[in-house]
């Protein structure tokens, strides 16, 4: 069993102010994984001033000495890619082989982007006499999901280490492993003492701290809309930037064409990966309704050969995170049955066979309207709803009819009129027949889905202040 009783401040291992611990919960057994220490306020006003004191040398820094440093952690972040695999599976039920293909890469993949992005990325522009200046933001403070955990700590931290901004890290305390490995990774590369601090925690005692610290410059959050609405609530007294990505409920519009089924059973697979648990999940997929019974087929079809079971193993499917969740993706099922959509799979209770652990029947419903709550809310479970549509245009409407915008989807054999749906959907991003795995491309989302962007050298502006240096030329003689 894992004991992570120390946080990470000022390039060592401290003792909590006052030890408090955690249990963490294997969600594929219900079995108790490890025990992390929980911090407070004093523990987040330790790590802050330790940021705040590093930042003074750090944001000075050449960009040949942050290379320098970021190539290191690069390095080391490859020696332990089987120990983050391993405790991924372990906190929060990704299977090993979505682990070792996606999870861990894709926080690599981050950091060798922001590499790449920083040999050549220009922090200074001459305008006439002016000089325009792209500076480090300060002491940032990062709260991070369970979900697809090194993903979102890495986009984080390694445009801020690209910068020159120094910060403070909250991992989720759901799924705390992966980010006490990612901290031992930060200090085994030999990142100057404060310029990365974690403490573990949960939202109030850790959370709201970094969100009100006077001494913090940014917050950057992910996770739910609801808890993204309190962090910029408790931000907003010292006017610190809030950069924010939360929910989504992303629309896939399939189109009435020869590849129709393809898209069908293509869209059920996708919403099953990582048991359903991606903010940018395909989780309504627009059909023709005059095609809506082929989509049943085809749908019911792809979600039996979906199997589920020990994340260690060769099941497609692991659990959810937790007991909350679960609970959670039950009632939302049920409610999907109380308000007449059609079951066309899945439904409540555990997968046949499997008495313990988080375990969630991939689910499809059908004949769903946009009112019924499975459409509106956010499941975060391997839950599909399929609505019809009788135009073109109307589905476009019913796919921008949501109060998120995070993502959005495009299935047609037509790319042009892929295109064409594609420019009107109210998402930040949106992919067409599957398009993606771009790191350079911008990720972020419309209305309550969150505000700013990350990835590639958008994510590098979210850490950076301009300044306008007027005067800066020597004027010219008449």
């Amino acid at each position: 069993m894992r004991e992570y009783l120390k946080l990470y401040i000022d390039g060592q291992w401290v003792e909590p102010v006052a030890l408090k611990t955690l249990d963490v919960i294997n969600p594929a057994n219900e079995e108790v994984a490890g025990k992390i220490a929980l911090g407070a306020e004093a523990d987040v006003d330790k790590a802050v001033k330790a940021a705040r004191k590093a930042f003074a040398t750090w944001s000075q820094t050449t960009r040949e000495e942050r290379l320098d440093v970021m190539q290191r952690v690069l390095a080391e972040y490859q020696k332990r890619f089987g120990d983050l695999a391993n405790a991924v599976t372990e906190e929060m039920g990704a299977p090993a082989s979505l682990a070792q293909r996606a999870q861990v890469p894709a926080g690599m993949g981050h950091l060798a982007t922001a590499i790449g992005i920083l040999k050549d990325f220009k922090f200074e522009e001459d305008r006439g006499a002016t000089m325009i200046v792209k500076e480090p933001i300060g002491v940032c403070s990062f709260i991070t999901p369970w979900n697809w955990p090194l993903n979102q700590i890495m986009c984080k931290v390694a445009p801020a280490l690209a910068t020159g901004c120094t910060m403070v890290l909250k991992p989720s305390e759901v799924a705390p492993f992966t980010g006490q490995i990612f901290a031992e990774i930060m200090h085994e590369a030999g990142v100057p003492a404060g310029v990365f601090n974690m403490v573990h925690g949960d939202g109030l005692g850790v959370g709201v701290p970094l969100s009100t610290h006077p001494e913090v410059d940014m917050v950057s959050f992910t996770g739910s809309t609801r808890a993204g609405i309190e962090v910029a609530k408790n931000a907003a007294p010292t006017v610190k930037r809030v950069h924010q990505e939360l929910g989504g409920k992303s629309p896939n519009i399939v189109l009435d064409d020869d590849v129709f089924a393809k898209s069908v059973a293509g869209g059920v697979r996708q919403i099953m990966t990582n048991s359903g648990q991606s903010c940018n999940a395909p989780t309504r997929m627009l059909v023709p309704s005059k095609r809506m019974d082929e989509a049943i087929a085809v749908a019911k079809e792809a979600a039996a050969q979906v199997t589920v079971g020990d994340p260690t193993g060769n099941a497609m499917l692991g659990p959810v995170v937790s007991k909350t969740q679960w609970d959670k993706i039950q009632d939302l099922i049920q409610k999907g049955i109380d308000e007449g959509a059609t079951l066309v799979a899945g439904g409540t209770g555990r997968p046949e066979g499997l008495d313990k652990g988080y375990y969630v029947k991939p689910t499809v419903f059908a004949n769903v309207t946009n009112e019924m709550t499975i459409a509106k809310e956010e499941i975060f479970g391997p839950v599909l709803s399929i609505l019809g549509y009788d135009t073109l245009e109307q589905a476009i409407e019913v796919g921008n009819d949501t109060e998120y915008g995070l993502a959005a989807y495009v299935q047609a054999e037509d790319l042009s009129k892929a295109r064409d749906v594609a420019k009107k959907l109210r998402a930040g991003q949106v992919s067409i027949n599957g398009g993606g795995g771009d790191m350079m491309a911008p990720f972020g989302g419309y209305k309550m889905s969150g505000n700013g962007r990350e990835w590639g050298d958008f994510g590098f502006h979210e850490f950076l202040e301009t300044k306008a240096i007027l005067g800066y030329a020597p004027k010219q003689e008449a």
